[in-house]
């Protein structure tokens, strides 16, 4: 498989915060890869290295063939960028918007390929509203409309989807999953384990290092992680007399279930022993990518503790 980004080394502080350590990673072209980890881990940096915002200390690699600190403009005209924020004009159109973006990229048949995009994402009804009064969702899909306009080979987007509704959820990643399978690579970072789980792959970091890579299920299987669900009347409050146990790693209500993880077997069934007797139940179940994210924050805090 051809890459579409592939990078070591990546290093870059800002004062005295070393914001990204060491990092190394590869995604392959038309993939979708879920960037996840806990805020302040160095992700929207990452980002901005890789399409060329920001220059890093030090490290090397390239992106679409490109290397990252010599032809950072190359990056930046075949890369969307889609941040956090809704960044656009609210004070203009739809349209206008989108038109703007056609011009800053010099883009041939810009009305053409306005219209185009408004009718692919549903805009076209709405194209001389202003982008200020539009619903989240609604934002969302213009963002995404002008970080493709110009018809890019490799997608970044910095939690995306924050704040906006599940149907919207959904409608966004069934259009970047047509995208990747028209040979879009995109990175994507995320703070929802269903949008992790919906990803081809996934690398989490912390503290600006790379913890995790590889499929959802490769990640779960690699943290060797043993999880009991425990279910009965108040089980959920039974967190704080569990928490801190030996063993016991990360314990997380789940409605009104438990789940309480660690990767000693018998130091963990031992923590939960008082309490497996009537009117609890317990049993092991295969762990969720939400339970192997706890348990790899707890690590990397123990490690830079």
């Amino acid at each position: 498989m051809s890459l579409a980004i592939d990078v070591a080394g990546l290093n870059k502080s800002f004062g005295d915060k070393h914001v990204v350590q060491d990092l190394a990673i590869q995604v392959g072209e038309g993939r979708i890869c879920g960037f996840l980890g806990p805020n302040g881990s160095g992700k929207t940096t990452t980002l901005r290295m890789l399409c060329g915002l920001l220059t890093p200390d030090s490290g090397h690699g390239s992106c679409l063939g490109f290397d990252i600190l010599t032809q950072a403009d190359q990056i930046k005209r075949r890369t969307g960028y889609m941040t956090q924020r809704f960044s656009l004009y609210e004070d203009l159109t739809i349209a206008e918007n989108l038109e703007f973006t056609a011009r800053v990229y010099g883009l041939d048949r810009r009305r053409e390929r306005v219209d185009a995009s408004l009718d692919h994402l549903g805009l076209a009804s709405r194209r001389d509203q202003l982008a200020g009064t539009l619903s989240g969702g609604w934002k969302q899909r213009l963002a995404l409309a002008t970080a493709t306009l110009h018809e890019p080979q490799l997608l970044l987007l910095d939690e995306p989807t924050a704040g906006v509704d599940p149907k919207a959820r959904r409608t966004f990643w069934d259009e970047i999953h047509d995208l990747a399978a028209q040979g879009l690579t995109v990175l994507v970072s995320t703070h929802y384990m269903d949008e992790a789980e919906r990803c081809h792959e996934i690398a989490y970091i912390s503290d600006g290092r790379l913890i995790a890579r590889g499929t959802a299920q490769e990640v779960v299987e690699s943290a060797h992680l043993i999880t009991f669900h425990g279910e009965g009347p108040g089980v959920d409050r039974l967190a704080h007399e569990l928490a801190g146990k030996p063993g016991v790693e990360s314990v997380a209500p789940f409605g009104a279930a438990l789940h309480v993880s660690g990767t000693d077997r018998a130091a963990l069934e031992a923590a939960i022993k008082p309490w497996r007797r009537a009117p609890y139940r317990w049993e092991e179940v295969p762990p969720t990518l939400e339970d192997v994210f706890i348990h790899l924050m707890g690590q990397a805090q123990d490690n830079a503790g």
